[in-house]
């Protein structure tokens, strides 16, 4: 077959440049078996050339590159439409050709010189397009910067940030070092890396760490590189300096973690439990990532919010481990048997389990399975421990109880014994572990099968 005309080729050119990186790579990885197909062929040639073209624009603009994010209209003020990039990269294409056929030949021939002068000066250029907004590239990238920021300028925002992109650079590999154990000689590479930041523009602080902490993740570790900056300022000085807002955002991230965590809806399944815990660890990280490397005092203040933040958490995940026992009883359920007072309370064997009782109460055991390696410094250890133990004895009970029923003939329905203690195993597994849910598995499947067919009963 003939292949895609030179009109087709540009329809395809065009929604090749104009998609997301995604969807490139998507395309990129879709058409890697197609080399045989001459249709094709024109096609893969085009999305990997700009496959390539994008993993050169992102190398260039590294120090910015994690600042394009979706549409823009993000609450966090330096934050880009990811469209942005690709409309300065073309505008580079046309202002500044020779930098572009440098990164290019040097990335093609795979040179050990470095690279970082050629990129530096192509971000010089990408900042002055910005600024003048005389190419269309320039001004539709900018225009997008200034519709979607949350302040007027968006587009004269991102020009700050690569006016510095250069400083950024340069301090890219150290970030391990200075998100690491304290230490003085890392401590004033830092300080040294923020001066020559603030030299080029004396409001480029904030720009600077923003930069930094889109290079990290979780990025809210950046607060170790302030604190390093700062020599662990006290709440008062870095509340009242223009680096305030980084901690103001990491404390507004933990209440809307602590509401996620309230709303965890419990026939969302096991998945949404460990979801919520892991909210759990994140506020513990946190919290203690803000009181280490801030100086806060209890009584007021940030400190002071801290406090009652961790005590809000606390008591949130100790009133999902209360509701265990009974979350568990209704998967569970019992009945009183006998004559005798008191009555024994035995399993519920006659009904089949009930579905939404068994996710609900699944759900809520992941969620305590999931916060159990941060209970200590969450403040919820004993109500943890102490949840352990007492249903790891009620299941056993459970357990022991079913399979009594069963080897004295007292269950009319083998299943439903049987669908009983796989629901109990599930749940010791989330309680305990995999090796003692298995052998409750095995002890219900050998209790529970039917007899062989020559089994002959004799009269008593």
């Amino acid at each position: 077959m003939a292949a895609l005309s030179s009109r087709k080729l540009e329809i395809v050119r065009t929604l090749v440049e104009t998609a997301p990186d995604k969807i490139v790579g998507g395309l990129q990885r879709a058409l890697a078996d197609t080399a045989g197909d001459t249709v094709l062929t024109s096609v893969r040639q085009l999305v990997e050339a700009e496959v390539a073209d994008r993993t050169l624009r992102n190398r260039a603009f590294q120090p910015v590159f994690p600042l394009f994010v979706g549409d823009g209209s993000d609450r966090h003020s330096l934050v880009f439409p990811a469209r942005a990039l690709g409309l300065i990269w073309r505008g580079l294409k046309t202002t500044a050709p020779r930098e572009m056929a440098a990164a290019a030949e040097n990335a093609n021939e795979h040179r050990p010189m470095d690279p970082g002068r050629i990129y530096d000066s192509l971000a010089t250029a990408a900042a002055a397009g910005l600024r003048a907004r005389e190419i269309r590239e320039f001004k539709t990238a900018g225009e997008l910067c200034d519709a979607a920021g949350s302040s007027p300028g968006g587009g004269e925002a991102l020009a700050a940030c690569l006016d510095i992109s250069p400083v950024v650079r340069r301090a890219l590999p150290r970030l391990p070092e200075w998100i690491g154990p304290p230490d003085e000689e890392i401590g004033a590479a830092a300080r040294l890396a923020y001066k020559d930041a603030v030299s080029v523009a004396e409001d480029a602080g904030p720009r600077f760490f923003e930069m930094l902490a889109g290079q990290l993740k979780p990025p809210w570790m950046v607060l170790r590189i302030i604190s390093a900056v700062m020599d662990r300022p006290t709440e008062r000085y870095l509340a009242d300096s223009e680096l305030g807002g980084f901690p103001e955002r990491v404390m507004a991230d933990i209440d809307e973690s602590l509401r996620a965590i309230t709303r965890m809806d419990l026939d969302a399944g096991p998945d949404a439990g460990r979801a919520a815990g892991r909210l759990v660890e994140l506020i513990t990280q946190q919290a203690f990532e803000l009181e280490v490397c801030i100086e806060t005092t209890r009584d007021h203040g940030w400190g002071q919010r801290i406090v009652g933040q961790k005590k809000a958490l606390a008591s949130a995940v100790e009133v999902r481990l209360r509701d265990l026992d009974k979350l568990v009883a209704a998967a569970l359920p019992s009945m009183q048997s006998g004559f005798a007072r008191p009555r024994r309370n035995g399993p519920q064997l006659d009904t089949a389990p009930d579905p939404r009782a068994v996710v609900r109460a699944t759900t809520t055991l992941a969620f305590a399975q999931e916060v159990r390696l941060c209970a200590n410094y969450g403040g919820f250890s004993a109500a943890h421990a102490k949840m352990t133990e007492k249903l790891s004895a009620t299941l056993d009970r459970y357990v022991e109880d079913v399979l009594i029923d069963v080897r004295n003939g007292d269950v009319a329905d083998l299943a439903k014994a049987r669908a009983f203690l796989m629901i109990a195993a599930d749940f010791v597994g989330f309680v305990r572990d995999a090796q003692a849910a298995e052998f409750i598995r095995r002890r219900a499947a050998s209790a529970c099968a039917p007899p062989p067919d020559n089994c002959v009963v004799l009269d008593a």
